[in-house]
């Protein structure tokens, strides 16, 4: 089997009313997704999505006329292309997806098999007041989850940890809670200063005193010494991070010198499915835990889901849910079907061979700019 094309499709859904992520400096108005589809010599497609793949008519080239099976030779190419242009990790989903269809497998299994589920925990967008974030998370476990995360800003700390303390109260002890502090890294004209070490302390401190499961992404990357200091003085509450850390020879570091509790890295965005993989399998011979960031679309979403699955990744997986700003249908609108989770509040796995796609093709036309 040969590659024979790659293409993708750029898609934007207008959002009205837009989404007020706590990350984003503005509100956004419009989701983007691109879709990569690698075509072969015998007639399967294999397909991608999560990051912008900008550059990508340039990159298509070092793949052609390989066999798109050759999946080690295929990661050291994309990171090749990844150092002088964009993230061409959904390009490497697309090849998987080929791979397990070829095996007929669902590419979870092709990384282990360890489970056919796993937990969800409802990952927030939007910075809520008290009582409204207390009625979403009330709704999510209606829905069957378990667990949510909530976004504190910097700048408004005392409202943010009032919020966690209502959720805290009113769902009782076991609703698990996590926070992201989304200080690592920066969305493009973000030029806000991180939150010192010293105030991030306290906050971490007084949220360890609500029982959080844990607190993500506190401090800014380079800073390992801190988030040392972090886990050392609060025992009771884990340290999470990683999601856009695209480099592996830093990762590694981190789990080296036990930078953190959780390690969250996006397969999609950050740092590719089998890179994931051998980090996930390092943490949790380190008894540390794997489970990835999952902020794209419906794609993504199951991209990082094959590898959790695949290598036993937990205690929980991130599924993105913060109605009405942010609800399946609108995270997944180039799928026949948005992914929901079950009545048991896990994602479970599809089962089809590769990573179990089905586009609605009508939405991929009408949602098409390019």
């Amino acid at each position: 089997m040969k590659i024979t094309d790659i293409t993708s499709d750029q898609l934007r859904l207008d959002l009205d009313p837009p989404l007020r992520a706590a990350w984003d400096p503005e509100p956004r108005r419009h989701f983007d997704a691109t879709i990569v589809r690698v075509h072969t010599d015998e007639g399967i497609t294999g397909i991608g999505s999560g990051d912008t793949m900008a550059g990508l008519e340039s990159v298509a080239p070092l793949f052609v006329g390989e066999d798109p099976c050759a999946i080690v030779r295929h990661v050291k190419a994309i990171e090749s292309a990844n150092f002088h242009g964009a993230y061409y990790w959904p390009l490497e989903a697309a090849l998987w997806d080929i791979i397990g269809t070829v095996a007929g497998l669902p590419v979870s299994a092709l990384f282990g098999n360890a489970a056919s589920s796993l937990p969800a925990y409802a990952s927030s967008a939007e910075l809520k007041a008290p009582a409204e974030r207390v009625e979403t998370a009330l709704h999510a476990r209606e829905v069957g989850f378990r667990a949510m995360k909530i976004r504190i800003d910097g700048d408004r700390t005392a409202e943010g940890v009032a919020t966690v303390a209502a959720v805290r109260e009113a769902l009782g002890p076991d609703f698990d809670i996590m926070v992201d502090l989304n200080q690592s890294w920066r969305m493009a004209g973000d030029t806000a200063e991180a939150t010192d070490l010293a105030a991030t302390r306290r906050l971490v401190r007084r949220l360890a005193e609500l029982d959080v499961f844990w607190v993500e992404e506190p401090l800014p990357y380079a800073d390992l010494d801190g988030f040392r200091t972090l886990r050392a003085e609060n025992p009771g509450v884990r340290i999470a991070g990683g999601e856009m850390h695209h480099s592996m020879p830093e990762l590694l570091r981190y789990l080296e010198n036990d930078v953190l509790d959780v390690y969250q890295p996006d397969v999609v965005l950050a740092v590719g499915m089998h890179r994931a993989r051998t980090l996930a399998e390092l943490a949790q011979l380190k008894h540390r835990r794997f489970t990835p960031h999952s902020w794209t679309n419906g794609i993504g979403v199951l991209a990082n889901l094959h590898v959790a699955a695949g290598v036993g990744g937990g205690p929980y997986f991130e599924f993105p849910f913060d109605p009405p700003g942010w609800t399946p249908e609108r995270r997944d609108f180039m799928l026949a079907e948005p992914l929901t989770i079950g009545a048991d509040g896990h994602l479970h796995v599809p089962q089809r061979p590769g990573l179990g796609i089905e586009l609605d093709t009508e939405a991929v036309e009408r949602w098409r700019i390019r």
